[in-house]
């Protein structure tokens, strides 16, 4: 259902995202590089571990990361 057309779990600005979280980036560091609000990086994060049904980014970037979604 949350899905997009290559397969992947994330959107693209999630992934962008979680990119900038595992490069120690904090949320607003992320909201003032992509322009958008700290609430709506929040909202992505939120959305990104509801999809991959784990409590916590620290939880989500591990998840991620098995999942070949993202590297460090």
């Amino acid at each position: 259902m949350g899905e997009n057309m290559s397969g992947k779990i994330l959107t693209h600005r999630e992934k962008e995202i979680f990119e900038m979280l595992v490069q120690n980036y904090s949320t607003k560091e992320i909201a003032q590089k992509l322009n958008i609000s700290e609430k709506t990086v929040r909202n992505h994060i939120s959305n990104a571990m509801q999809k991959l049904e784990v409590k916590g980014r620290a939880s989500a970037v591990v998840e991620l990361i098995r999942l070949k979604e993202i590297s460090i």
